[in-house]
């Protein structure tokens, strides 16, 4: 998955949500639950202080009696951390009397303390105890009598926070290992999901990459109805492309046929005529002839290369023009040794491949002693985005050029030779179909001694 994706991004965004609302959400639920075990404990402080409330004054006149143990078996057991304590307050004299778990220690009061009832006349404190124990206390204050000087006694129990505390840390591990779990669940979920949800967008990509090395000739299948409209469109596009070539092929027809015919009469009626007038003008049309025929190839290879379904074999190609150019080379001898692979593929039309590979075999068959070295290679994208490139190599083993030489006879119309046959027209048409390809011709020094033409052009 690449940083640039749409993939990524998507990815990105859900793990960064999750990051983001998983915390958020787990600290909600943890403040709730802890909220709703304090109120809980709370409540039970309030019953059990009812209960040793009730105990303490059912028959008593003028002090609390000795309550019993509320249900609660905590009490015996010292230092439990649950306890109850009876004190009178200030002015008050008597006895202060106390659960067997709280020993000779003494509970503060919340009332002494300054502390203020709620609605139920329960005042509360957090307060520590024996052991440095954090303790939650809730007291009562019960009046004998309606005298002012009547006696006061604190009423109070108390529960262990430590109890409470373990509660509440032993539910946020197990929350925060949910939540984990959770996340990445989810994030394997979202991983799922956006490989699925894109997979139309493969299916594109497939599809084009098919139309592209000639497989098909149109964007087929069942898509989303989100990306069907794109297909419409991207099949559209491909038809109109068609119908422009199409177009453009049959005008460059008329063109020539309009234009060869009248030179081909002024060519013959100048050929009978003997007057080096006549024959000046016989030379001038085949110069326009052959200039009209190099920029006609030129108009129509730019229509050829703007194909996007053309896709044609090498192999058959080189064999036929290796067979033909031996044949035609007989009688200097000329060895063609051809080394191509079977998969070999050009990404444009038959015809073009055709000349520009017969021409630069045919440069190498005029030049050469006793060899050409004819090799196709398919080179492999270099990355993301590239695409597969042909790569044509033909050298020979004849005289070869200087650097100046190659330089020069690329240009059109360009000829080192007058002794070989020729327009001096193929190299540039080489070159032009190669540029109109997006391809590329180098010429260089043949490791034979001749000249190295290099060829690139687009693979499927």
């Amino acid at each position: 998955m690449r940083l640039n994706s749409l993939a990524f991004r998507l990815f990105a965004t859900a793990v960064a949500s999750t990051m983001l609302i998983l915390p958020v959400a787990g600290l909600i639920i943890y403040s709730v639950y802890r909220q709703e075990v304090e109120e809980n404990f709370d409540e039970r402080l309030r019953q059990i202080l009812t209960i040793v409330h009730a105990d303490s004054i059912d028959g008593a006149e003028q002090e609390p009696l000795t309550p019993g143990q509320a249900g609660e078996p905590l009490f015996l057991i010292e230092n439990s951390g649950w306890y109850w304590q009876i004190k009178p307050l200030p002015g008050t004299t008597g006895q202060t009397k106390s659960s067997t778990s709280l020993g000779s220690f003494v509970l503060p009061s919340p009332y002494e303390e300054g502390i203020q009832p709620d609605l139920q006349g329960i005042r509360w404190l957090d307060a520590v105890g024996p052991l440095n124990q954090k303790l939650r206390l809730a007291e009562t204050i019960e009046v004998f009598g309606n005298d002012p000087n009547a006696p006061q006694y604190s009423i109070l129990v108390a529960g262990p926070l430590d109890w409470l505390d373990a509660r509440v840390a032993g539910f946020g591990t197990q929350l925060a290992v949910a939540l984990t779990l959770a996340g990445v669940a989810l994030v394997a979920v979202t991983l799922v999901q956006v490989r699925f949800g894109l997979l139309p967008l493969r299916a594109i990509e497939n599809g084009l990459a098919a139309i592209r090395s000639g497989k098909a000739t149109r964007l087929e299948g069942d898509l989303p109805a989100e990306i069907e409209p794109l297909q419409q469109e991207l099949n559209a596009l491909i038809q109109s492309n068609e119908e422009v070539i199409e177009r453009a092929r049959t005008q460059v027809g008329n063109l020539a046929h309009a234009l060869k015919t009248p030179l081909a009469v002024i060519t013959n009626e100048a050929r009978d005529d003997p007057s080096p007038l006549a024959q000046k003008v016989a030379e001038q049309a085949k110069v326009m002839r052959d200039q009209i025929s190099h920029y006609l190839d030129r108009a129509r290879m730019a229509a050829s290369a703007g194909s996007l379904v053309r896709v044609t074999e090498v192999l058959p190609v080189a064999e036929a023009l290796q067979r033909a150019l031996e044949r035609i080379y007989r009688d200097k001898n000329i060895a063609i040794y051809l080394d191509c692979p079977e998969l070999a593929r050009f990404q444009g039309e038959r015809h073009d491949l055709e000349e520009m590979l017969g021409n630069l075999l045919d440069n190498a068959c005029k030049w050469a002693h006793a060899s050409v070295r004819f090799e196709v290679r398919v080179k492999p994208p270099e990355g993301r985005g590239s695409v597969p490139r042909l790569i044509v190599t033909i050298e020979d083993d004849g005289p070869g050029l200087t650097p100046e030489q190659r330089q020069r006879i690329g240009k059109r119309g360009i000829r080192l030779d007058e002794t070989k046959p020729g327009s001096g027209l193929g190299l540039s048409i080489v070159s032009d179909l190669a540029h109109s390809y997006r391809g590329t011709l180098e010429l260089k020094e043949s490791r034979y001694g001749g000249l190295l033409a290099r060829l690139e052009l687009p693979a499927p």
